[in-house]
C-alpha cells in the first residue's frame, strides 16, 4: 500500500499519534485521570515487570475502548493449528516436502486464520518453553475478524503474495523477501490479494532478538535502523453484526465478540511493538580465504534459551553473495547436528540442492539426522574451477533452526499429502572415491 509510514530502530522507545488527533499522547505521564480525546489508557506488557531494563518490554496504548470490552471468549474450530506433537509416531527421516497447496478460491474461501498449518513443533505455551513451526495458505482477507496469540511470537515469512497487516499499532505491507515478527498479545488482521502463502515461526517464552556480534564489532548482519514499525492510525467503527477476536490459548483456538473495531488506538509509546524487516538489507559476512564459517553468521534473529549461545529458535537466511574460498568444498558441507534444522524456500533454487527443493516447499532435517548436497552437487563442485562466484543469485533461503527436538503433526506427515517421499533417493547416487594409495601431490 503505497504511502504507508514507519519508524526505524530495532527495540527502540518510540512514540506515535495519528495525525488526525495532534497531542493525544499524554504529556509527562503514562495514565493521566483524564486522557486527551477522552481515551482509555492501556499498557500492554512483554515482559515481567521486574525483567532487567534491557529485556523489559511494555507499551502504552491510548484507545477509544479497552480491549476488555468483549463478552467471554468460547472454544472454535482449530482447524489444522496444533500443539498435539503426539499424533503420530516419531520421524527421523530427511523430510522434504514440495510446495504447499493454497486453496482456490473458486472453490473455498480461507483468510489467514482458517487457513494456518502445523507442520512440527516441541514444548509447550503452558510451560512457556517450546517452538511451532506452521505454513499459512490464503486466499481471502480477514473481515471484521482478528487475532491473537497469547502463546507467543509470531515471525511470518511471506513467500507468495504481499500482506497487508493491520495491526493496534498501525498497519505494515509485507512482501516477500520481507519478514514481519508479531509480538505475543497483539492484536491482528491480515489482507491478501490473491493467492497467498507463507511460512511462520512461533516461539514460546522468549521474544527475537539481534544475535551478539561478538568479534565482529559494532556493524552487520540485521543492522538495527532497518527494522521498521508501523505509525499509529485507527478506525472508530461499530460493527453492529459482531466482530470477533480470535485467540489461541494453550495452543487452542477461542473466539469473542465485541461490536467495535478492536484497532482504535489513536496513540501509543513503548519499546514492544510489531516490526518488519527488508531481507534484501542483511550485511552478509562470508569466508575469504578457505573453509566455511558456520552459518550461524547468517542469523537475523534469535530467540534465546536460557542456556548460554543455545537458541529455542534463530531465525537465518542464504543470501546472495560472494563465494571465493580457495581449496574448499564450497556448497553446504555434510552435517549431523544438535539441532533441528527446518528449512524454507521464498525464491529461486537452494545451492546445495538445485532440483526438488521448490519455492514454498520445506525440509526438515532432525536432530543428528545426516544430511548434506546431494549426489549431483557434489560431483559438480568437486572438480569446479574456484573462481570467484556469485551464489544463490535470485534466491532466498532461509532455516528456521531450533535446539528443540521437534515433531512433526500428522498433517505434516499424512494430510498435506505434500511429502516428498522420494528425497532420500537424491544421495542414493553418492559413491566412494576411497584410493588405499593416494599419494600428496608434489609442489
Amino acid at each position: 500500500m503505497a504511502g504507508l509510514k514507519y519508524l526505524s530502530g530495532f527495540g527502540n522507545e518510540l512514540a506515535s499519534e495519528d495525525p488526525r488527533c495532534p497531542g493525544s499522547l499524554p504529556e509527562g505521564q503514562n495514565n493521566p485521570q483524564v486522557c486527551p480525546y477522552g481515551l482509555y489508557s492501556e499498557q500492554l506488557s512483554g515482559s515481567a515487570f521486574t525483567c532487567p531494563r534491557p529485556a523489559n518490554k511494555r507499551s502504552w496504548l491510548y484507545r477509544i475502548l479497552p480491549s476488555v470490552k468483549h463478552k467471554p471468549f468460547t472454544p472454535a474450530p482449530c482447524g489444522d493449528l496444533t500443539e498435539n506433537w503426539n499424533e503420530v509416531e516419531p520421524d527421523p527421516n530427511q523430510l522434504r516436502w514440495l510446495p504447499f497447496a493454497i486453496p482456490k478460491s473458486t472453490e473455498k474461501k480461507v483468510d489467514f486464520v482458517a487457513g494456518l498449518h502445523t507442520v512440527c513443533g516441541a514444548g509447550d505455551a503452558k510451560s512457556r518453553n517450546g517452538i511451532g513451526i506452521h505454513m499459512f495458505t490464503c486466499n481471502t482477507s480477514m473481515v471484521d475478524r482478528c487475532f491473537n496469540n497469547s502463546d507467543g511470537d509470531f515471525l511470518i515469512v511471506p513467500q507468495q503474495g504481499e500482506i497487508l497487516i493491520t495491526t493496534e499499532f498501525g498497519k505494515m505491507m509485507v512482501e516477500p523477501n520481507e519478514i514481519c515478527v508479531i509480538q505475543q498479545g497483539m492484536r491482528f488482521s491480515v489482507d491478501v490479494f490473491g493467492a497467498t502463502r507463507g511460512y511462520i515461526l512461533e516461539v514460546y517464552g522468549a521474544h527475537f532478538e539481534l544475535p551478539d556480534l561478538g568479534p565482529i564489532g559494532a556493524n552487520g548482519l540485521a543492522n538495527p535502523r532497518d527494522f521498521l514499525c508501523p505509525v499509529a492510525w485507527y478506525e472508530d467503527r461499530e460493527v453492529s453484526t459482531g466482530y470477533t477476536v480470535i485467540n489461541k490459548y494453550q495452543g487452542k483456538l477461542f473466539a469473542c465478540q465485541q461490536d467495535f473495531s478492536p484497532f482504535n488506538v489513536v496513540a501509543w509509546h513503548g519499546n514492544y511493538t510489531p516490526y518488519k524487516y527488508n531481507l534484501k538489507n542483511f550485511m552478509v559476512i562470508n569466508c575469504v580465504a578457505f573453509d566455511h564459517a558456520d552459518p550461524s553468521i547468517f542469523t537475523v534473529l534469535t530467540a534465546k534459551s536460557t542456556r548460554p549461545g543455545v537458541a529455542i529458535a534463530d531465525f537465518v537466511i542464504f543470501p546472495p553473495r560472494w563465494g571465493v574460498a580457495d581449496h574448499t568444498f564450497r556448497p553446504p558441507y555434510y552435517h549431523r547436528n544438535c539441532m533441528s534444522e527446518f528449512m524454507g524456500l521464498i525464491k529461486g533454487h537452494y545451492e546445495a540442492k538445485e532440483e526438488g527443493f521448490q519455492p514454498g516447499g520445506a525440509s526438515l532435517h532432525s536432530i543428528m539426522t545426516p544430511h548434506g548436497p546431494d549426489a549431483e552437487c557434489f560431483e559438480k563442485n568437486s572438480t569446479a574451477e574456484l573462481r570467484p562466484e556469485r551464489v544463490a543469485e535470485g534466491t532466498m533461503a532461509f532455516m528456521f533452526e531450533s535446539s528443540f527436538s521437534m515433531a512433526v503433526t500428522k498433517w505434516g506427515l499424512q494430510t498435506c499429502q505434500k511429502l516428498d517421499k522420494s528425497y532420500y533417493q537424491c544421495w542414493e547416487p553418492l559413491r566412494s572415491h576411497f584410493n588405499p594409495n593416494w599419494k600428496p601431490s608434489k609442489q
